[in-house]
């Protein structure tokens, strides 16, 4: 089921506000406006925000999945969600533009018309649920469940592979998954984290100097720096120094780190249950404070999108 509603249509639903902050505007669309609580399960949050290689923006919400090209947006929606919740917690877009969605009920895979569902009774997925999912460089795809643990499964077009404790893996609790430039994936898991090379498991946790053992998302800047955002604050990790930055030593306004995201000047724009901070390696500035943002993208013009997932929030639009 496909719905559009144009940029105009759309502003006449929802209320607008604008403040300056730095010779930037913050745009905010309420939950509350009917394409975020439409099909929305009556939860109109944003768990996961991704850009396509168009510069699209796509949400993944409390009850589907939305595009917005800059000018329309779009509903999407599996013909099947009526008769079951479609919650999105995670969307990665492999090389032909597939999204690949970790939902509440299975993995989900769309192509822009069609919808398949990988579930425990018709592929090698460990769980229903999907927190999390990244696609290397040989177009596999690697999901992780989160607290409904199991571990992680790598799906190569064919055939899923499953690695956890017993393999090396740090935790069965996978929360958050990213890969470097040497095709390494690391995984944030409920009891730390897990590098994998492809033969060798090396695990960091707060014995390292890990903030905390629970991580909920791994982002990796241009120089390689790896950035754990944690339940009490974000670690940064450069291959051999440790750096946690809290609300006792930094700018952040809360300690529970949800999104981490890059821009092109290299300020790192860091999304908590309390706000959004822009970091830019000396200076820490607050947006939104209070919000709970869950999570953070920036498109190819450096506007930055973040999410919150609480049924009072909605999506924040950070102009340049």
């Amino acid at each position: 089921m496909k719905r559009q509603i144009s940029k105009l249509i759309f502003l006449a639903f929802v209320s607008l506000f604008a403040y300056s902050c730095e010779n930037e505007v913050i745009t905010i669309l309420p939950a509350s406006s009917s394409i975020l609580t439409q099909y929305s399960v009556g939860v109109g949050g944003i768990n996961t925000i991704t850009v396509d290689a168009q510069d699209n923006i796509w949400f993944g919400t409390g009850g589907g999945l939305l595009k917005f090209d800059g000018t329309n947006w779009t509903n999407y929606l599996d013909p099947d969600y009526i008769w079951r919740e479609f919650y999105i917690k995670a969307i990665a877009i492999d090389a032909q533009g597939v999204k690949w969605m970790g939902t509440s009920r299975e993995i989900s895979k769309f192509d822009g018309t069609n919808w398949t569902a990988y579930n425990p009774s018709n592929s090698g997925v460990l769980k229903e649920y999907g927190s999390c999912v990244a696609i290397d460089a040989e177009g596999n795809k690697w999901f992780g469940y989160g607290w409904s643990g199991g571990g992680v499964t790598k799906f190569d077009g064919t055939i899923w592979t499953t690695y956890n404790m017993s393999d090396g893996l740090a935790g069965n609790g996978v929360l958050a998954i990213a890969i470097d430039a040497q095709e390494h994936k690391w995984f944030g898991t409920n009891n730390g984290i897990s590098e994998f090379d492809g033969t060798n498991w090396t695990t960091y946790n707060k014995s390292d100097g890990l903030a905390d053992s629970l991580v909920n998302v791994i982002a990796i800047d241009a120089q390689g720096n790896k950035w754990f955002g944690t339940n009490s604050g974000i670690s940064e990790f450069d291959g051999t120094n440790w750096t946690t930055y809290n609300t006792s030593n930094s700018g952040l306004p809360s300690n529970l780190v949800s999104s981490i995201a890059f821009d092109a000047q290299g300020n790192k724009w860091i999304g908590v249950y309390g706000g959004v901070s822009k970091f830019d390696g000396t200076n820490w500035t607050t947006y939104l404070a209070g919000a709970s943002i869950s999570s953070i993208a920036i498109d190819s013009k450096g506007n930055k999108w973040a999410g919150s997932n609480q049924f009072w929030g909605g999506v924040y639009e950070l102009h340049n």
